[in-house]
Parts: structure tokens; C-alpha cells; sequence
């Protein structure tokens, strides 16, 4: 969901039945300006649909070649020299072909100039994408670091809480080499463990790590959250687990002014909500309301967000800044005309657009926002309209210019998606219906927003997320008002904080506002069709269904049988490569050991239906479950059995036509000794079991032995070593990530 975030007004009449009185302007702070139009573009919807074209949307195309050059550049990791020869050879060609058209024609010159550009902008991508990378860079603290080596790292945030630790995101600085000290670049996440008092450790304190630093890695579950090219777009490389006296804490500080003032301004708005704000659930939703923090969030209550598709309400998004930005104009409104005031306005309006938007973290949603609106109000300023769709491109080129790894981030696709698809089909569905009632029409027009924003979002959604809220328009209709009054609610607490009455006062407004709106989400998200779970989409898929959606609002918006045939090709090949994946699936017979530190899981896999071995704490639905488990059975397709057709598995066997595995854990002692060796495909020890690999082998014959991680590191290294003595094969879980085998 995001805001109708559209330089013009927007003209909502032309249908049956009275003039709509609901037109969007947002020169006007009420709930039917609430979709952030700008009362200072005169332009139609209709107007702008009949004015797009390709061609007028120029920095469009220049962003589709910055994109492309990205995506090269990362997928097939070319060198920036090759990038900067195509660069220079197409600026040339571009140059030459102006020049010759002086004196003589050329044929196919507009295409070899289009080309040559084209070309030109792609090299521009793949150069920026490789410098933004900081492997590349001489610097990167993986060219010098190895293990052992002392390292020089900055905390940039304070440190954050968790269950058994303490979590700050370093900048390393230098790693010692030799007694001296080689400037080094990359982040550095640090877990400080609970082991004594909270370190006396804040933004810009610098210590002297000698603990080793391990690389980030996956647990490489199957169809699992790739936490380590996460960590990779947000140059963070390294991680360690600090012990008392581990680290050496410096006296210096390494600290900027504006990194200063955002980390002081955020510590104070979370010490003014923490101080006024009681109940925990409530208060982490007013943190991340407010300010983006999420982690005092409620994993169970953000679950329920997602699942009712309001989880863009406790994320800064630009939903969010859309709701500050009409702030921003309903306080300025008084002094519209006022000569004095029509240069303070815009410096003003956006210096608290990007202070809130740095403050917030910069999200790409919030960043993509506070770009558009930034455009908008400089556009004000000098008389100029621009088109909304030329706007919308530069902000995701200014983003992609600074970080190209925005690509990849999950919200910067939906932001851009829904914002298009709002901009697109907003109009079309709000005139499905008039209503002269204003609170009818009010409701309808957001319901509008809502259904218009998840026609371009919903491939990505299923992508991404694996599921569809069904009932995502109850929910917005009212989540998404409320959460403004208690946006803003929450902005008055934090004014009105040095009076402690006042505030004392407001705090509890904006809990039992939080309590309501929490107890909503919980309940809709309690009823059994509030989503549709367990999707599989492939991004081949994704392709397809963005295939199938232009094809059908080309076919509704311009009545066109070629778009309808179009979208029907696109979404008969995704019916057949669906249907495809299902028989494939529908054959399958494996056996995956899960990769969960500290626990044991096992999937016995037939056809699509599983059996589950493993602690009984995963057998529910839970945030370990959902985040190592639920995926694997997502890309499987497979659904809880309680017994398997072909596969059959008994005290602790499992047997298929082709394969017998043993599965060893506590319960092992009670194991009958057999007569005979018995002879296994694979041994899969689990949960720590006392045993001794020289002893197994005396009892069974087997040339693979399998880790699980749920046994503690070194006895599994003690195992391993007997395993090499043996001169037999093994898997290590927590090395190798999950283990996999054909039954």
C-alpha cells in the first residue's frame, strides 16, 4: 500500500452522477486529500494517460540502461575497464554521427545514435555497480585481514538489546599487520554476549577487536532468506561474538556531526516513548510507526501484520512520508499567500522531509518518497510542471546512483510498483462506483488506492512473501486512517515531552490507540481465510505475471483484443510451468536435514506430503519454523502426513525403495543391538547423543556420516576427526548448510 503520490489534482468526475465532491487535494489536510495530490499542477488523470509516451518519459529510458548495467555487472562480475571502453567507444560513435549528419546523410542514423546511448547509460550502470562494490575495492578489509589479526572498528549505533547479547553494526578501520596498521574498508556486526554488564559502549566509541572475525553465512536452507548477500548489499562482510575481555575499548572517538544529531535525535524520540508508552507490543509498534525502529517489534504481532497486508504501516515507507509531507502543507496553508513566507516554505518543508527520512534509517521507500516530494516542491518554486513519471525515474536513479544495491531490496520494488500501479489505475477503479455520501466516498476512494496499489504489487508479494492477504482492503481501510492519527498523535507526544503531565497524558491516547489497532490486526489475522499461504513464484513466474497483468489492462483500458491475446499467451505459459512444477514435485522422494543452530529438524519427503523429525518446539507455527522450515516446503510443495505412501520410516529408519538412512540421537541407547552389521546409505547423528564413531562402526556399515547442528561444535569436530580416521565421508550442517539426499 503507499499514497497516491501524483503531482496533480486529481479530477474524479467524469462518470455518471453528480459532480464527485472527493478530489484528491492535498491543499487541504482532510481524509479526501489524504492520497497526497499536489493542488499545484492542474493536470488530469486523463491528461496524463493521454500524454504518456515513451518518448516524453526520457529519463525512463535512461534508467531502464542504468539498471541493465547494474545487473550485468553483478550477474557476470565484468571488470569496469571493458565497461569503460564501451563507454568511451559509444560516447564517440554519438559524437561522430552528429558530426558526419552536418555534411552528409547516414543511413539508420537515429537508431545507431539511440544505440550508441543506450549503450553508453549501460556502462555508466555496470561502473557505478562496481564501484559501489567495496570487494573491489584495494581497501576491503578481506584483501588483509586473516585470522587472529587485531582489528581497529568504530560503532556506528548504539547498541541494541537481544536476547542473549548485545548488537552493534562497526566500521572497521585498520587491521594490525605486522605492528602496523593498514587502513582497511567494510562493516563489521558485532554480538557482544551477556556475560556481564552492558558495555560502556556508544556511537563512535573505537576498541581493538583480536577475537577472530568469521564471514557471514547462510544457513543454506532450501528456498531460505540469503542473509549473507543481504549483508553483502549492506557492505557488511564480518561478523563476532565478544566475550569480557575480548576487545580493548579505546578512549577515542570516531564520530560525524550529522551522524551525531540523527543517533541523538532517534535516542531521544525512543527515551520519550519508552518513558510514556507501557505496554511492550504497543510500544514497539509506536517505534517503528514513528521512526522505523523495529527491534522492540513483537515477531508474532509483525506476522499478523504481514498477514493481513498492513505490514507497510510499521515500516518507514512512503506511506509514511506522504503522511508527513500533508502535515507539512495543512501547517504551511495559513501563510500560502504570504510573500516572506514563500521562501521558507519549501527550505523548510524539505529540511524536515529529509531530517525524518534520515532519522527513519533512509529506507528506499522513504528515500524514493522524499526525492519525488523534494522534485515536487522545487518544481513549486520555480513554476515548473514536470511529468510524474519522469520524476518517479530520477528518484529511483538517484537511488540506484548511490547504491545500487537498492535494486535488489525488496522494498524498493514494492514502493516503485505500487506507486506506478496507483498512478495508473486509480482512476479506473474509482470510478466504479459514486458515492454522494462523503464518509461512503472517502472509504471507497481509499478502497480504490488500496485495490489499484496490488495489481503491479502482487507478483512481487507472492515472491517475496509466499503468501495473499485476502482481506488486505477491510484491514487498510481502517489500519491504514488510523495509523495517521496515531502518527501524529505520537509526533504531539514528542513536542509536548518536556511537560510531563501533558505527556503522561498523551502516551496513554496513543497506547490505547496502539491496543485498538493491535487488537484489530490480531483478530483478523485469527480467522482462517485471512491469507492464502504456501504460494510458489518463481521469478521466471514473476516475469510472466507482469506478462499477464499488461496484457489484460492493455485489453480493459483500450479495448484491444492483441493485449487480451497477449496477456492470455503470458498466463497460459505460467499455467503450464506451474502445472510442470507440480508433477515434477508430485515425484519426489528426499530427505533434508535443517541447518537450525542449536536444534534438530529432518523433512521425510514423499510426493507432497512430509514427515517431520525433529524437536517438538518446531512442530509449531513459530518464527524459527517459519524462517527456516516454511520455505523449504514452500519450494517443495509438500504439506504435513501423518504416514507416507512409499516411504516408509520406524524406530528411527528410513527406508525407500533405493535408500536406508539411520537417524542416531539421544534415544540411540535404547537401540537394539543387532545380530548382524547392518549396512546404511547415510548416518545421520542428531540432538548430541553419547556415542563414539569407532563404536558405530563395529555395529554398521556406512560410508556417510551427517552432522546435524543441533550438537555442540566441538563434539561435532571430535566426530569428524574419527570420521577422516575411518577413512569414511561425512557432511557438516553447520559448515555445508542443509543436507540433502534422493531417497
Amino acid at each position: 500500500m503507499a499514497l497516491i503520490e501524483i503531482n496533480n489534482t486529481l479530477v474524479l468526475n467524469k462518470r455518471r452522477g453528480p459532480p464527485c465532491q472527493h478530489s484528491c487535494n492535498l491543499s487541504t489536510l482532510n481524509f479526501n486529500g489524504y492520497f497526497v495530490g499536489f493542488s499545484s499542477y492542474s493536470t488530469t488523470m486523463s491528461n496524463i494517460h493521454r500524454n504518456i509516451t515513451f518518448q516524453k518519459i526520457s529519463i525512463l529510458r535512461l534508467l531502464l540502461s542504468i539498471i541493465t548495467g547494474v545487473l550485468v555487472q553483478y550477474c557476470f562480475n565484468i571488470i569496469v575497464l571493458y565497461f569503460a571502453i564501451a563507454a568511451i567507444i559509444s560516447l564517440l560513435l554519438f559524437a561522430l554521427l552528429n558530426f558526419v549528419s552536418i555534411t552528409q546523410k547516414v543511413l539508420f542514423k537515429p537508431l545507431l545514435m539511440g544505440l550508441s546511448l543506450i549503450i553508453f547509460f549501460i556502462s555508466i550502470g555496470g561502473i557505478v555497480s562496481f564501484e559501489k562494490n567495496e570487494i573491489h575495492n584495494k581497501e576491503w578489509i578481506g584483501n588483509y585481514y586473516k585470522a587472529g589479526y587485531p582489528v581497529l572498528l568504530t560503532l556506528q549505533e548504539p547498541l541494541v538489546a537481544r536476547a542473549k547479547s548485545y548488537k552493534a553494526l562497526a566500521k572497521a578501520e585498520a587491521v594490525l599487520i605486522n605492528n602496523q596498521w593498514q587502513p582497511v574498508k567494510g562493516n563489521v556486526l558485532l554480538y557482544f554476549i551477556k556475560d556481564a554488564a552492558e558495555p560502556s559502549l556508544k556511537y563512535g566509541s573505537q576498541l581493538i577487536v583480536a577475537n577472530p572475525l568469521t564471514e557471514i553465512e547462510n544457513a543454506n536452507n532450501p528456498g531460505g532468506f540469503n542473509y549473507r548477500e543481504y549483508c553483502f548489499f549492506q557492505h557488511t562482510y564480518y561478523q563476532s561474538f565478544l566475550k569480557a575481555g575480548s576487545y580493548k575499548v579505546l578512549n577515542s572517538y570516531s564520530t560525524t556531526y550529522l551522524g551525531s544529531l540523527i543517533i541523538n535525535t532517534r535516542v531521544s524520540i525512543l527515551s520519550i516513548l519508552r518513558s510514556n508508552i507501557s505496554d511492550s507490543e504497543e510500544l514497539g509498534v509506536a517505534e517503528a510507526l514513528l521512526i522505523g525502529y523495529r527491534d522492540d517489534l513483537d515477531k508474532d504481532l509483525v506476522q499478523a501484520y504481514n498477514n493481513t497486508g498492513v505490514i507497510h504501516i510499521i515500516i518507514i515507507s512512503g506511506l509514511r512520508m506522504g503522511m508527513i509531507y500533508g502535515l507539512l502543507l495543512f501547517l504551511f496553508r495559513p501563510f500560502k499567500n504570504k510573500r516572506c513566507v514563500a521562501f521558507v516554505r519549501p527550505i523548510v518543508i524539505l529540511l524536515v522531509l529529509w531530517g525524518f527520512c534520515l532519522i527513519a534509517g533512509a529506507a528506499p521507500s522513504a528515500t524514493r518518497s522524499t526525492v519525488m516530494f523534494s522534485f515536487i516542491l522545487l518544481g513549486e518554486s520555480i513554476n515548473r510542471r514536470t511529468n510524474i513519471y519522469n520524476n518517479l525515474a530520477l528518484s529511483a536513479l538517484i537511488i540506484l546512483l548511490i547504491n545500487p544495491f537498492s535494486l535488489w531490496d525488496a522494498g524498493f520494488q514494492l514502493s516503485y510498483a505500487a506507486v506506478i500501479s496507483i498512478l495508473v489505475f486509480y482512476k479506473h477503479i474509482h470510478n466504479w462506483f459514486y458515492f454522494q455520501n462523503k464518509l461512503l466516498g472517502f472509504i471507497w476512494s481509499l478502497s480504490a488506492v488500496t485495490l489499484s496499489a496490488q495489481i503491479l504489487t502482487l507478483p512481487l508479494i507472492l515472491f517475496h512473501f509466499h503468501q495473499l492477504p485476502t482481506l488486505f482492503l477491510f484491514t487498510n481501510v481502517l489500519a491504514v486512517p488510523f495509523s495517521c492519527l496515531i502518527l501524529y498523535a505520537e509526533l504531539l507526544l514528542v513536542i509536548i515531552s518536556p511537560m510531563p503531565f501533558l505527556a503522561t497524558i498523551m502516551g496513554r491516547f496513543v497506547g490505547w490507540m496502539l491496543g485498538i489497532m493491535n487488537t484489530y490486526i490480531s483478530n483478523v489475522n485469527d480467522l482462517p481465510f485471512s491469507v492464502w499461504s504456501n504460494i510458489h513464484v518463481t521469478q521466471p513466474q514473476v516475469l510472466l505475471l507482469y506478462g499477464f497483468i499488461i496484457g489484460m489492462a492493455g485489453w480493459l483500458l483500450y479495448k484491444n483484443k492483441r493485449w487480451f491475446l497477449s496477456g492470455l499467451f503470458f498466463f497460459l505459459i505460467f499455467s503450464g510451468y506451474n502445472a510442470m512444477d507440480l508433477i515434477i514435485k508430485s515425484k519426489q522422494q528426499k530427505l533434508i536435514v535443517y541447518n537450525i543452530s542449536q536444534h534438530s529438524a529432518i523433512d521425510i519427503i514423499d510426493g507432497t506430503s512430509y514427515l517431520f523429525e525433529g524437536d517438538s518446539s518446531l512442530k509449531e507455527e513459530n518464527f524459527l519454523s517459519n524462517f527456516h522450515l516454511k520455505p523449504a516446503r514452500i519450494l517443495n510443495r509438500i504439506t504435513a502426513a501423518n504416514t507416507l505412501s512409499t516411504v516408509l520410516f520406524n524406530q528411527n529408519i528410513i527406508k525407500s525403495n533405493k535408500k536406508t538412512i539411520l537417524i542416531i540421537n539421544k534415544s540411540f541407547a535404547n537401540y537394539p543391538v543387532p545380530t548382524q552389521k547392518l549396512q546404511f546409505d547415510a548416518i545421520i547423528i542428531t540432538n548430541n547423543p553419547n556415542i563414539y564413531i569407532k563404536d558405530l562402526t563395529a555395529l554398521f556399515k556406512c560410508n556417510l556420516y551427517v552432522f546435524d547442528a543441533s550438537s555442540p561444535t566441538y563434539k561435532i569436530n571430535y566426530w569428524i576427526k574419527d570420521v577422516i580416521a575411518a577413512r569414511l565421508n561425512y557432511y557438516s550442517v553447520t559448515e555445508k548448510g542443509a543436507f540433502e539426499m534422493v531417497l
